[in-house]
């Protein structure tokens, strides 16, 4: 696995208590902290006590089913790292509504250990991907309201162009040729967005972008 479950607490929700223990059991050596509960209803209790990061809940469950739960926890703006629905063969005809609601993942009964924790692991990845893309545009609307012409194209060209660990490898002469801007603007916008904490010089042609520095220091002087 790639990311530490450790700093996550998970919430579960099935009305079978012989699957509820089962994974319980397997996952409360890996995360932070195991909730559980057995119907949608005492599912939204546990979420308005406890910081919950991830929901793993069941379809189909009496008072409120799966269905019904995930719609409340988006009517609500709950905000979570990742919802798994977990469901077997006779009940995929509720997959539809569920992939409406956008869950980040499905598991098929019976429970795999294995299966569980690679997909938890990937739901997080994948929301942290989407967070990531989302803290950028809403940057890059924030510094084009300050910021116009090529200076912009320039910070877009940085953020479209990072590898996986959001690091920029390339020369000012690629932008220049990609973009056709001179030098003394490549230069003069790289220096005003390492002084803003938005870029990073790492060594020579190497700059990490800090996708997530804040808002308010993210101005770049026309």
């Amino acid at each position: 696995m790639n990311h530490s479950l450790n700093k996550y607490n998970i919430l579960i929700v099935d009305d079978e208590v012989p699957i509820l223990n089962q994974m319980s059991f397997i996952l409360e050596d890996f995360v932070a902290k195991v909730y559980t509960a057995t119907d949608g209803i005492t599912a939204l209790e546990q979420l308005s006590k406890h910081k919950i990061d991830i929901v793993i809940t069941d379809i189909l469950m009496p008072n409120m089913n799966g269905i019904a739960f995930i719609s409340e926890i988006k009517k609500r703006n709950i905000s979570l790292s990742a919802i798994i629905i977990t469901t077997a063969h006779s009940e995929t005809n509720y997959l539809l509504d569920a992939i409406k609601l956008r869950v980040d993942g499905y598991l098929l009964k019976p429970i795999m250990a294995d299966e569980m924790l690679e997909l938890i692991d990937k739901s997080i990845a994948l929301k942290a991907k989407e967070d990531e893309l989302w803290i950028k545009d809403r940057m890059l609307e924030g510094i084009s309201t300050f910021v116009g012409g090529k200076k912009i194209e320039i910070i877009r060209y940085l953020f479209e162009h990072v590898d996986a660990e959001s690091v920029f490898y390339g020369s000012y002469e690629d932008i220049m040729l990609a973009l056709n801007v001179s030098k003394p603007t490549v230069v003069s916008t790289f220096r005003q967005l390492i002084e803003v904490g938005i870029v990073t010089k790492l060594k020579n042609k190497i700059y990490r972008v800090n996708a997530s520095a804040h808002s308010e220091k993210s101005v770049i002087e026309p």
